[in-house]
């Protein structure tokens, strides 16, 4: 059985489209796209900063009023709520942060850096140097060597991780439910800190080549091996905004009590941090998407392995959309948003089945069943004849 078949009779997920060597031209696609696409408003996007400020005060001023209900049961059940959507709205005002680091926000670089490290010092997240990691990330999509996220481990590198011979890494796959729960948990709650702290699933290349020799790869460090020495004043801009956030967490605790602090702002930046590393791994984790060697990688190549999802009114009304259409944002990400389903049409035709959309209506499940399944992938290109520089995830039954 080949490698296609195998994955169309056990897929993970229902996707649209599998990889093709026909890769459209990458000016082709920006011409494809109506102009007006490319055209950013501040007012436009300040309208939707302000609706989520909006939709946080709203939801903060009703948590002040949860110890009017009668019953502990019913406090306990508010909390949750209120945790639960205010982590999404922060995931909105974390986007929109997000748009202002790729110069989508507005045609002003000085509002957009602004707004941008306001919001992500607000969700105690270190603006200008995510910024740069960021661009890495996406300026080499897909590199086995220079992307800057999830790159997975190939057969391999886990073999010696697990002092195990390469044909025993099935097994890894093999593990009961509950162990792959909790492993998922650890990954959910400290995947988004293990990256700023110490740059987690980065590639073994994807460092700047002008910079400090010493120091610990970490996001908060401006001498750190992540940055260029031109860096530092931005990485330490990044810090203070950190700094200015803590205090004011620290002062609301002195006023209001720890407790209340956790409630109302805690809980719901775990639920941010869940949805960050939730979007970002399964938008670049499925075995019907590559990644590549550096002899085989392009950049459009990279842009392509990425999938676009949908999760309902969730995922379009607070993420503004950004996993339905992820796929036209690592093309051109100068593209806003609201925006980008025009985009994503106009260019489909002429993707054909490059383009990957997850057709699952199961966000959690697709998370659960992708982080169980997809592992590592092949040196040799794959188990199943793929091409040299190819890497695909190897699932269970592939090695068998």
């Amino acid at each position: 059985m080949t490698l296609t078949e195998l994955r169309k009779k056990e897929p993970i997920v229902t996707v649209v489209g599998v990889e093709d060597d026909t890769v459209p031209n990458l000016q082709d696609l920006k011409n494809a796209i109506p102009k007006e696409c490319f055209d950013s408003s501040a007012v436009t996007s300040l309208l939707y900063v302000a609706r989520d400020i909006l939709y946080c005060a709203i939801l903060t001023y009703a948590a002040f009023h949860i110890y009017l209900l009668p019953t502990l049961e019913l406090r306990i059940i508010a909390w949750a709520v209120y945790g639960f959507f205010q982590g999404c709205v922060g995931t909105g005002l974390w986007i929109l942060a997000h748009e202002c680091g790729h110069g989508a926000f507005s045609r002003h670089q000085k509002l957009n850096d602004f707004v941008g490290w306001a919001l992500h010092s607000f969700l105690m997240v270190p603006y200008f140097s995510w910024k740069i990691t960021h661009a890495r990330h996406h300026r080499y999509t897909g590199h086995m060597e220079k992307d800057t996220v999830f790159v997975p481990w190939t057969d391999s590198q886990l073999a010696k991780k697990k002092n195990v011979r390469i044909e025993q890494l099935k097994h890894l796959t093999e593990e009961t439910p509950i162990v792959s729960f909790i492993q998922l948990i650890g990954h959910q709650l400290m995947g988004w800190q293990l990256y700023l702290f110490l740059n987690v699933t980065a590639g073994p290349k994807s460092l700047p080549e002008n910079r400090p020799l010493k120091g610990i790869s970490s996001h908060f460090n401006p001498f750190g091996p992540i940055f260029t020495r031109a860096q530092w004043v931005s990485i330490a801009l990044s810090d203070l905004g950190l700094l200015i956030m803590g205090s004011v967490l620290y002062y609301a605790s002195t006023q209001i009590g720890g407790w209340n602090v956790v409630l109302l702002y805690v809980i719901p930046y775990l639920w941010v941090h869940h949805w960050l590393i939730a979007i970002t791994y399964l938008q670049h984790t499925h075995p019907a998407v590559p990644h590549y060697s550096a002899e085989t990688w392009t950049y459009t190549k990279g842009a392509l392995a990425t999938i676009d999802r949908s999760i309902g009114f969730i995922g379009r009304h607070f993420f503004h959309e950004i996993i339905d259409y992820h796929v036209v944002h690592h093309l051109f990400s100068r593209i806003p948003f609201y925006h980008a389903e025009k985009a994503t049409k106009a260019i489909q035709p002429m993707l054909g089945a490059n383009y990957h959309e997850e057709k699952q209506e199961s966000f959690l499940y697709s998370l659960m069943t992708t982080f169980r399944k997809c592992i590592y992938v092949s040196d040799n290109g794959n188990a199943k004849s793929e091409a040299p520089g190819v890497f695909h995830f190897v699932l269970a039954d592939e090695t068998k």
